[in-house]
């Protein structure tokens, strides 16, 4: 069997953070060793916005600057999945005034050339503009045939319509509720749903992911190697993707 070397990330800004470009460079390295194929699984049924901020430094005075995207409205941003986040005009437009002070020119026209509508689509497509994604496999959890395939499991989300869009709620206890703040959640009315408006949880992801894709070999950062469950795929090797500086700042060349 040859090897499938996977890494999994949610859209973590529209120029990715750094440690996902450390991931991705540490699945290709491994890849030329052992040979096989490298998955990227994008984890876009997430929908914590936060997920998509973008640290870029002023050229000039080398001060940080957080970038995130502007959505249709308040419902969308808070609990709509990243794949259904639409993203507005207004904000394409005075970002591209504002990108010339922290990218180079080539940057800003990779950004102004990307048409996707969503906060996913347009990272992914801005992944693709710079390079990242050449030879590389991409399984993203909202395909409704990814969902489908994938095995059953009891810790999970479901996406549902509420106030005119689709929202990610928890499933507890026979329950579906949406996490307002603090310690406050809105449980919303009971609806049948199936397996393709299902997504996993943090705890259960990987499991659902290798259910599907199989991989041999997983390149996972420092925070998953904190809560991943590596006893339960025994089968599978575990890599820590390399080390980079300012991890948490976005990767622009």
């Amino acid at each position: 069997m040859d090897p499938i070397i996977c890494f999994g990330q949610q859209p973590c800004g529209f120029f990715p953070k750094r440690f996902l470009f450390s991931k991705f460079e540490s699945a290709k390295r491994l890849q030329r060793e052992i040979g096989g194929t490298v998955v990227f699984f994008l984890h876009d049924s997430d929908h914590d916005f936060r997920e998509t901020r973008t640290v870029l430094r002023h050229h000039k005075t080398d001060e940080p600057y957080e970038f995130n995207f502007s959505f249709e409205n308040q419902v969308q941003r808070k609990h709509s999945p990243l794949y259904l986040k639409r993203v507005v005009q207004e904000w394409r437009e005075k970002t591209i005034r504002q990108l010339p002070y922290y990218v180079g020119r080539d940057y800003v026209s990779m950004f102004s050339e990307v048409g996707a509508l969503n906060a996913a689509d347009f990272c992914l497509e801005m992944y693709e503009r710079i390079g990242l994604l050449e030879g590389i496999q991409v399984v993203r959890s909202s395909d409704p045939e990814f969902r489908r395939s994938a095995c059953a499991i009891s810790d999970f989300f479901v996406d549902v319509p509420y106030e005119g869009e689709i929202v990610r709620a928890r499933w507890k206890d026979g329950k579906l509720s949406l996490f307002k703040g603090g310690d406050v959640s809105i449980e919303l009315p009971a609806t049948e749903f199936g397996k393709e408006q299902i997504s996993a949880a943090r705890d259960s992801r990987f499991l659902w992911m290798q259910s599907v894709i199989g991989c041999t070999h997983y390149v996972c950062g420092l925070g998953e190697k904190g809560y991943m469950r590596m006893e339960e795929a025994p089968e599978v090797n575990f890599v820590i993707r390399d080390t980079i500086d300012r991890s948490d700042e976005a990767y622009a060349g």
